[in-house]
């Protein structure tokens, strides 16, 4: 590569010498490229362990012909489950039909609330889910989802003791080669892989994206640390899927600690506006922006991109933006958005539906209460006000107009399917709530704005630093006024 940085040599430089690494890369920093500096430098033999397929075949264009590319799925697949092939190209199965397989054929009553063996079959195979992603090596309670409406600890307790048998049944048939009831996907190979405590066979691995590395791999990948020097790299910031059994494995991580800050993306007042989000989030590192590169901050008016919180908001915007005209694409196509207005269709229409956020919703006044009157569902709203002002026909319609990314005007994402993805001018939605305001009052008698949420700050930040050229912060202009939104040097 061409004059690295600073920072990017003295990563070169600990490589070399042989420690374990953790890279704290932050957005726009140029992570791949250093890695492949480290590889191209030595002549031992590596493997790089991607977030999934689309990065690993990039960077096997990038790496030296010494390090292989491929996902921790693809390491699996190789050592064990390829046993498994003919299950994996098993027909889909609806999951009320594997849980009458598994036993699961009466209604059950927890607190107010009738469960279904639709809804049961559902959370065991759940349940299943999550155990596959955690470092655990036996199902237990916890691994049993939360379910809306039953989140007290009493309520859920009742649940996992229900269910948690059913999930072990359902893990014990997962483990023949050649038969049986449950579906097996890609996790499950993964899960059984790393129950041999298995032994990679190279000098060094590196571990792109660590911060969204789920636990059965930051086990698997610690476990190499007796016969391999480890380098992991990501951005302790942009960990925003602990919802998904990620975990942010960066923090904890027993080697030496160095940073990329010099973004190749943006320029110096996108840095700034990154680094209020850093500061607010507690993050480990702040970026300096790029001198050569003149991102503005202001209004928006024909964005090339739309970045929104929740999969609502993104329904909200594709509705609004399809009403100006304009050719509409959205990041991960328009499937989840169909399948939340047809379950909302269903409530509406007096049926009970099966999708996973509104399975216990007897009817569409039960979710409107929900969504009024618990905390718990406060990020249903927005939904509940869509449907309410527009009707499910219209959100059905919005979505069969959705267009092709490279044949559209304006493309909207989530924020969270944007990560890794950039473009030139971005507007942020305006689905990003302030946080509630708390019980105390400042001099003037006004209420005093709660304390920003980590999580919610991190999304933020992965948000705001998607552009390149100029920035609309629009949803989240709020931060202007928080008490803990001053910008760094003010």
């Amino acid at each position: 590569m061409l004059n690295p940085t600073d920072e990017q040599t003295a990563a070169a430089d600990h490589f070399h010498a042989g420690d374990h690494l953790a890279l704290q890369a932050g957005a726009g920093t140029g992570k791949t490229t250093t890695l492949a500096l480290l590889a191209h430098g030595t002549k031992r033999r590596g493997r790089y362990i991607a977030y999934n397929r689309a990065i690993a075949r990039d960077a096997a264009t990038r790496f030296p012909n010494t390090v292989t590319c491929k996902t921790a799925h693809a390491l699996a697949f190789a050592a064990i489950g390829h046993r498994y092939t003919r299950r994996l190209n098993a027909p889909r199965r609806p999951a009320w039909q594997t849980g009458h397989d598994l036993g699961i054929t009466k209604p059950v009553r927890i607190g107010e609330r009738d469960l279904s063996p639709k809804t049961l079959s559902y959370a065991t195979l759940r349940t299943v889910t999550r155990f596959c992603h955690s470092a655990d090596p036996a199902i237990t309670y916890h691994h049993v989802p939360r379910l809306r409406g039953l989140e007290e600890a009493p309520l859920h307790q009742q649940l996992a003791q229900l269910i948690a048998p059913f999930a072990r049944k359902a893990w014990a048939d997962l483990q023949h080669p050649d038969e049986g009831k449950v579906r097996f996907d890609h996790d499950h190979y993964l899960k059984i892989w790393s129950l041999t405590n298995p032994k990679i066979d190279a000098d060094f691995l590196l571990l792109d994206e660590a911060q969204d590395t789920n636990p059965v791999v930051e086990q698997m990948f610690n476990n190499q640390r007796s016969h391999a020097q480890l380098v992991m790299v990501g951005d302790s910031a942009q960990a925003i899927y602990q919802w998904r059994g990620a975990k942010d494995v960066m923090t904890a991580f027993d080697g030496t600690s160095l940073a990329l800050s010099k973004s190749f993306r943006f320029g110096p007042l996108l840095a700034r506006e990154a680094n209020r989000w850093l500061a607010i989030a507690s993050a480990p590192i702040r970026l300096q922006g790029s001198e050569a590169i003149p991102t503005e901050l202001g209004l928006v008016s024909c964005p090339d991109a739309v970045l929104c919180r929740t999969n609502v908001g993104a329904i909200t915007e594709v509705v609004q933006l399809l009403a100006t005209g304009r050719r509409v694409a959205l990041v991960g196509g328009g499937e989840s958005l169909r399948a939340l207005a047809l379950a909302a269709r269903d409530l509406k229409e007096g049926r009970r539906t099966s999708h996973p956020e509104l399975v216990l919703f007897t009817s569409w006044g039960d979710l409107q209460d929900y969504a009024s009157y618990d905390p718990a569902g406060r990020d249903l709203q927005p939904l509940v006000d869509l449907v309410d002002k527009h009707g499910t026909d219209a959100i059905l319609a919005a979505v069969n107009q959705l267009t092709h990314e490279g044949q559209a005007h304006v493309t909207v994402s989530t924020a969270h399917k944007a990560k890794g993805r950039e473009w030139p001018n971005v507007r942020i939605a305006g689905d990003f709530p302030p946080p509630r305001d708390s019980d105390e009052q400042d001099d003037s008698g006004r209420p005093i704005p709660g304390p920003i949420d980590d999580g919610e700050a991190r999304l933020a930040y992965v948000a705001v630093t998607r552009t390149r050229t100029r920035l609309d912060i629009g949803g989240l202009a709020w931060v202007e006024q928080h008490p803990d939104g001053s910008l760094p040097g003010h």
